[in-house]
């Protein structure tokens, strides 16, 4: 004989299923970190794959080099914590600024466009270069500051040049670092990245006071370019 199930054992059911979603979708929404770091790792194969598809060389540009796919991070304390993918053109004046830049009307824009949504463009905040008249030609997931909490975000001393917070891509894929519209050769010796690069992203004001629970590391791989997130 089957037996159905009384309305308390419904309502029973209902209710720890409910307490589980909470459980599990509150987990989901608080691990901001992890969130972030999913989403710059995304966007720095994002930027591997451009550099890949889109080979820079020209014959008739002997700084042709400079032009190469990058992820940009803007790294202002208090203020903002954001990143633009861009591959760079020459200014009015004829030289390479490494500024994300758009016209009024769009139509020269050196931004990366957003795949999920054409009408956007891969850069999180207001930039001086970049026409921001229309708000929504912005990415807003990209201001990890205001999208996700991150306080701090610093690169290995391996994977930069200076105070430089860029990371660029030839076209076979091969990471380099620096300012790319400051190079003088296409590949001088010490623009590639040759150990393991870490970006360190962390929800207090300065990394190296963060506790392990505070901060998530991001490691790219020399010569392959290969990113992923590095366990605690």
């Amino acid at each position: 004989m089957k037996h159905a199930f009384t309305m308390i054992e419904l309502v029973f059911v209902i209710v720890i299923a409910g307490i589980l979603s909470a459980m599990i979708a509150s987990s989901f929404d608080g691990n901001n970190l992890r969130q972030a770091a999913d989403q710059i790792v995304s966007h720095i194969r994002y930027t591997q794959h451009l550099a890949m598809m889109d080979n820079k060389f020209s014959s008739t540009d002997s700084q042709w080099f400079k032009q190469r796919w990058q992820i940009f991070f803007s790294t202002t304390a208090n203020s903002t914590i954001s990143y633009s993918i861009l591959s760079d053109t020459k200014s009015a004046l004829g030289n390479y600024q490494g500024s994300p830049k758009a016209n009024n009307t769009y139509t020269q824009v050196t931004v990366a466009v957003n795949p999920i949504n054409s009408m956007q463009y891969l850069i999180g905040t207001a930039y001086s270069t970049f026409n921001n008249s229309k708000t929504e030609r912005l990415t807003d997931t990209l201001d990890i500051m205001k999208e996700y909490g991150i306080q701090d975000l610093d690169l290995s001393a391996n994977c930069k040049i200076g105070t430089s917070a860029r990371i660029a891509f030839d076209n076979i894929g091969r990471p380099l670092r620096g300012t790319s519209h400051n190079f003088t050769k296409s590949y001088k010796a010490g623009n590639f990245i040759t150990s393991q690069c870490i970006i360190e992203l962390c929800t207090v004001s300065d990394c190296t006071t963060a506790t392990n629970d505070q901060k998530i590391k991001i490691a790219i791989e020399p010569e392959t370019g290969y990113t992923h997130i590095l366990l605690n």
